[in-house]
């Protein structure tokens, strides 16, 4: 490391005790700006030789360009997808992400949203909180001896996998990522998209968002589906088609939906699916936990460190 020290741009909270690591590193200055606003990180990034974000701020070609010092770009979470790569690359700038710190609260949760969308758990509070007592009107289904279809089996959907299987449920995947050898580790069988939407009783996305997931399910693939099925999405907005989606859930062509993630965030309260009784939403809380953001905080500040650690003092590439 030379004599001057590497500038860590902190634009979103990030937990203490990952800071706390940065801190404690030799060569390193760390600026916490919580909160800046797009604006603001364009006229000072170009100061920093590192910036760690997390789902809030969009690491766009534009703050790329103007950071002409930065040689790491970190993100506290699992996917990149607010993060324009493709230019980090072209200018040399590393993107690292943390993948194993919020596996644990998002499997729970994607598996919690599962629970609440078959038993009818919002409406029968919001029913009850509204002074009526309505034991009949939500009348649920167990997940017991149904079958659980996850499009994506990496580290989240694996760990679905195995709530599922504890609850009796029998495991079916489509993911080109995973091996027979792997699959029959897991205790689940392989199918095509499919013949997995044809037979599971309740569909799990667990995939990244990219250009081969951009609309994955769709009002094609929503047909496959049993109209007693239901669709659960706490991966990525933008997998599922909405449009398509309520209209399924408006035709009765499929029992319901539960999303942590749209397309568009923050949602608007007015938004086709949020109108619908079936539909059980929340505002992108999957990893939402003390738990995760400890240790995403700890993993991204660890990578982002090394990597400078590493790098010394050599310039970024520019183009």
């Amino acid at each position: 490391m030379s004599e001057r020290s590497s500038r860590i741009l902190l634009a979103d909270r990030i937990a203490p005790e990952g800071i706390q690591l940065l801190e404690e590193a030799d060569g390193i200055e760390v600026d916490d700006r919580a909160g800046i606003t797009e604006s603001e990180l364009l006229s000072v990034v170009s100061g920093y030789e590192a910036l760690i974000v997390r789902s809030r701020t969009h690491v766009t070609a534009e703050v790329l360009e103007a950071g002409t010092r930065l040689k790491v770009v970190g993100r506290a979470g699992v996917g990149v997808d607010n993060i324009d790569v493709e230019t980090a690359r072209q200018r040399g700038v590393v993107v690292l992400n943390a993948p194993g710190g919020n596996v644990i609260s998002a499997a729970e949760f994607a598996f919690a949203l599962m629970l609440a969308l078959v038993r009818r758990i919002p409406q029968a509070d919001a029913s009850l909180r509204a002074g009526r007592w309505e034991r009949s009107r939500f009348r649920g289904s167990e997940l017991n001896g149904k079958t659980l279809g996850l499009i994506g089996a990496g580290r989240i959907g694996s760990e679905v996998a195995k709530r599922a299987q504890a609850f009796g449920m029998q495991v079916v995947v489509h993911d080109p990522c995973v091996s027979p050898e792997r699959a029959r580790e897991m205790g689940v069988e392989l199918m095509t998209l499919a013949a997995l939407l044809q037979s599971a009783d309740v569909v799990s996305i667990h995939t990244p968002l990219n250009d081969e997931t951009r609309g994955l399910i769709g009002s094609d693939q929503l047909k496959l589906m049993k109209p007693t099925a239901y669709l659960v999405n706490a991966a990525r907005g933008g997998v599922v088609d909405e449009v398509a989606l309520a209209a399924a859930l408006e035709e009765k062509n499929l029992a319901g939906a539960a999303l942590d993630v749209f397309e568009q965030e923050p949602v608007s309260a007015d938004h086709p699916l949020l109108k619908l009784e079936n539909v059980v939403a929340v505002a992108h809380l999957g990893a939402a936990t003390h738990e995760a953001q400890m240790h995403s905080g700890i993993e991204i500040c660890k990578a982002v460190r090394d990597a400078l650690i590493v790098s010394g003092s050599r310039p970024a590439v520019s183009v």
